[in-house]
């Protein structure tokens, strides 16, 4: 690289600072079109009643989306591809049907840009009135637990991305927990502290390995309870696109609202430090479930 002494001060080439700008420019245009694409999906009121639609009942195929808002199927298969082009909609494919999940990351995005760290006490404590309201005003005190459903994109490859989600050593690094199986349809697999306790926090068994791009396990999280409950079920797609891969989180089969909960908060700080070690080399300079726990 080019410079120019002046005094104790090193210059860097001008044209190479104006290189970095624009890179950092194009970085922000891009995350700028992000949001953009973002804003425009949720001003349609249509397309939030489709969001609201998903959240009451996630996963639901697009025939029983047009029976619920009595919508025409070409006019929902419109807004659920602007909602999809946002990133607030996925769809997984279940033989051969199409089922759209709503995907929370670009709204968590926004709370993060937005809200916290500015006047989310505050709002949290309107939120606790208002959904407190709501469960003395409810007569059905049964609610079906929805499936939890999260996106991101990562930089990587698809070998690169399955490695990291069965390699022992690899987990410990992102997850503070070693994932340890033989990953073969059948075998059990444990998630198991690194801090020299030797704790199991979670066992499971895996259902189906299709390296590199589809793996399923049953997950559960209270192991050795007096009540045993049925295990919920992780999905995750890896899906290649030249440079980079589209990585599908399903957490299914979820036995109440508060490992909802834990696992809305869980599954985005596992996934960023996931993501920031297979761009980086390294993960996030602070543990990023602490913050989340800190936040909640």
């Amino acid at each position: 690289m080019a410079t120019y002494e002046t005094g104790d001060r090193e210059l860097v080439e001008p044209s190479l600072r104006y290189a970095g700008k624009c890179l950092h420019n194009l970085s922000v245009r891009f995350e700028a079109r992000e949001m953009d694409s973002v804003f425009k999906a949720l001003a349609d009121s249509t397309r939030r009643l489709l969001l609201d639609r998903l959240r009451e009942h996630n996963g639901q195929t697009l025939r029983e989306l047009c029976e619920h808002l009595d919508m025409a199927r070409q006019s929902a298969t419109q807004h659920l591809d602007i909602l999809e082009r946002a990133n607030l909609v996925t769809v997984v494919r279940r033989g051969r049907e199409r089922l759209h999940y709503l995907n929370p990351a670009p709204i968590h995005e926004i709370e993060e840009r937005w809200i916290s760290g500015f006047d989310k006490p505050r709002l949290q404590a309107i939120s606790a009135i208002k959904n407190q309201a709501e469960e003395y005003a409810m007569t059905n005190g049964s609610t079906s637990v929805p499936t939890y459903v999260y996106v991101t994109y990562i930089r990587a490859s698809a070998e690169q991305v399955w490695q990291a989600l069965t390699d022992a050593d690899l987990t410990a690094r992102y997850w503070a927990h070693a994932n340890v199986s033989d990953w073969q349809p059948g075998s059990p697999w444990e998630h198991r502290r690194v801090d020299g306790s030797g704790v199991v926090d979670g066992v499971g068994r895996v259902i189906e390995a299709a390296p590199p791009t589809r793996l399923v396990i049953t997950f559960d999280d209270a192991p050795g309870a007096e009540s045993p409950r049925e295990p919920s079920v992780v999905t995750f797609l890896v899906e290649p696109h030249q440079d980079i891969v589209r990585l599908t989180v399903t957490h299914e089969n979820l036995p109440n609202q508060e490992m909802l909960n834990g696992i809305s908060h869980g599954w985005p700080a596992v996934l960023a430090n996931l993501k920031s070690l297979l761009e980086t080399g390294e993960v996030l300079p602070q543990v990023p479930w602490e913050m989340s726990r800190a936040h909640a």
